[in-house]
């Protein structure tokens, strides 16, 4: 059964998908099973962390102490608030700085996801 956001890859094609709505089948690509990508908890020394600055009330800004160069980088950055009701996404280019601005009053706290195409799909947690 897949679960509202979860990330699926296809290890033939690379395709990735998120799930909006969740059901009772098995994500298929090229004729084999998906696979569920895990999120990694990162440790706040880990380059993979998310680091908070609030510039106000309700507009922040997140930023990793990660290096992006066309090997190894960011696809994209996922701020997602805890009940799951507000999703902002950003695609990242192989040399662009990870980094999002976004508007949230989001009382029960929030989380940001990002995915790196070497060490896969990463999470830091803002209460």
């Amino acid at each position: 059964m897949t679960q509202r956001l979860e990330l699926y890859k296809c290890r033939i094609c690379q395709n990735l998908i998120e799930v909006l709505n969740q059901g009772i089948g098995t994500l298929v690509c090229c004729d084999e099973s998906m696979k569920h990508l895990e999120e990694h908890l990162a440790p706040n020394d880990n380059p993979h962390f998310g680091h908070l600055e609030n510039m106000d009330d309700i507009t922040k800004r997140i930023y990793f102490n990660h290096v992006a160069t066309l090997e190894h980088h960011f696809e994209f950055i996922e701020v997602i608030s805890n009940d799951k009701k507000y999703v902002k996404r950003k695609f990242l280019e192989p040399l662009e700085m990870p980094e999002i601005t976004f508007k949230c009053d989001c009382k029960e706290g929030f989380y940001v996801r990002l995915h790196c195409n070497i060490d896969g799909t990463w999470v830091t947690k803002f209460e």
